[in-house]
């Protein structure tokens, strides 16, 4: 976990209405018929200004969402297209979540506040637009643990309980519902490119360009890069780095989030809509997340494959502003070598260890440990920070960084979000509604965030 977010001045900045006329739908959300507060983050809360609300002021705005003052008046439900599983479908949008608000923190970002399971919109499909109670609880403890391990990550930042039943195939039923809020920086997705490539927009997607330039900003292409100061060429770079990013995060966390879609891949790096998501037991590249991923296609080993393929889909729609292909494709063949970047950085920073400038050696000797002893990856990496009772030949020579070792966290047992105890925390709740080891296991994550940055903050882009 990054330092402390900093409080600031609630600063509402609704860009998106520049767009919304052909990027959503105004929609209104369901009327539940109760909503009890379960789960508000305040650390977030405090980092857009919204702190100070009560918890009657939190549930109408978050249960009954009545407008944020001076922010969007309707919600909006956005539209987009995307490969699901590598197969195009143009019959997506938010089918069961809109956009709610924007605003900026104190690093001047332009960060949304989107809903899951707030009801149906024109792009539910038949879905009835909700969300168990169960899936909420889940994306809380996938942000938490993901923000901890220094992933890019949306981050859950209120869960209300709605008071329905739902009947779902995956799990037992009926079962309790929930209206989730998350913040973002973004929700443009490549699926909102892919639709306007379908549709021909080629106005419309200069727009989508310049804001995602303007409002999720990074580096220029390398020098070499051709067409470099062309604005699509330049986002395609910066996606391209972000996702590299994002997958050697995921790696380096032992994470696997099941389903990497392009209507799933937030232009601006950030990882979101977490469902089937899972941490691995144990180091196997051929692990998956989801039941109905039959083929593999999102295996653990297969995450930064995956990314790749996603930003050649973006690629593809690009061209509708890129007369040259050449440009893109230069930008696509970055992303491997940034992905390797990424993850020696990542893994070096979980290891609490200084990089040496060749390090291929030590990630591939630590893979094979886990593979060969069957260590869980959060287990491996909490035994062994600054390398310690580590008797690799590859480890010799690495310095910890400077207070590898100081928090207490790392002399107390490792938090973990393994299935089972996904499924203990899952059980008090549904049988007693007993929040206390939800709560005691977020204290824990958190814990654990703030003894890795003790070591430094995590890798950036």
């Amino acid at each position: 976990m990054s330092a402390e977010p900093q409080a600031i001045d609630y600063t509402p900045d609704p860009q998106i209405m520049a767009l919304a006329p052909w990027l959503g739908d105004c929609v209104a959300a369901a009327d539940f018929p109760q909503t009890t507060l379960r789960w508000r983050n305040q650390r977030w809360a405090e980092a857009v200004g919204l702190g100070g609300l009560d918890d009657a002021a939190w549930l109408r705005h978050f249960g009954r969402f009545a407008p944020l003052e001076r922010n969007l008046p309707q919600p909006l439900a956005l539209r987009y297209h995307g490969h699901q599983f590598r197969h195009y479908n143009p019959d997506l949008g938010d089918g069961r979540g809109f956009l709610f608000a924007q605003m900026r923190d104190a690093q001047g970002r332009l960060l949304d506040l989107g809903t899951k399971g707030s009801g149906q919109t024109p792009w539910s499909r038949q879905g009835d637009g909700r969300l168990t109670l169960k899936g909420a609880m889940r994306e809380i403890l996938a942000t938490e643990m993901l923000e901890a391990l220094g992933v890019n990550t949306s981050k859950t930042f209120s869960v209300v309980e709605t008071g329905e039943n739902l009947w779902r195939g995956d799990e037992p039923s009926p079962t309790r519902s929930a209206v989730l809020v998350r913040l973002s920086h973004g929700h443009i997705r490549i699926g909102t490119f892919q639709r306007l490539l379908m549709l021909e927009e080629a106005e419309n997607m200069a727009q989508l360009v310049d804001y995602c330039l303007r409002q999720f900003p990074g580096a220029l292409p390398p020098e070499d890069a051709p067409a470099r100061e062309e604005p699509a060429i330049i986002l395609l770079h910066q996606v391209v780095e972000r996702m590299a990013a994002m997958a050697a995060g995921y790696v380096a966390a032992g994470f696997v989030h099941g389903v990497l879609n392009t209507d799933n891949m937030n232009i601006s790096g950030e990882s979101f809509d977490y469902g089937p998501w899972r941490w691995l037991p144990r180091w196997d590249a051929g692990f998956t997340a989801a039941y109905f991923d039959h083929q593999g296609l999102y295996s653990f080993g297969r995450q930064a494959e995956a990314m790749r393929w996603n930003c050649g889909q973006l690629a593809v729609a690009l061209r509708l502003l890129s007369e040259d292909s050449a440009p893109l494709i230069f930008a696509l063949d970055r992303f491997d070598g940034l992905y390797q970047t990424a993850l020696a950085k990542h893994v070096l920073w979980r290891l609490g260890v200084k990089p040496k400038g060749d390090d291929g050696a030590l990630l591939a000797a630590c893979g094979r440990f886990m593979q060969e002893s069957g260590m869980a990856p959060d287990n491996f990496f909490h035994a062994h920070r600054a390398l310690r009772d580590l008797a690799l030949p590859e480890a010799a020579g690495y310095e910890p960084v400077p207070h590898a070792l100081d928090h207490p966290a790392w002399h107390a047992p490792v938090p973990s979000n393994h299935i089972d105890e996904v499924e203990r925390i899952w059980a008090a709740i549904t049988e007693g509604d007993d929040w206390g080891p939800m709560e005691a296991h977020v204290a824990a994550i958190r814990h654990l965030g703030e003894a890795l940055a003790l070591g430094g903050p995590p890798p950036k882009v």
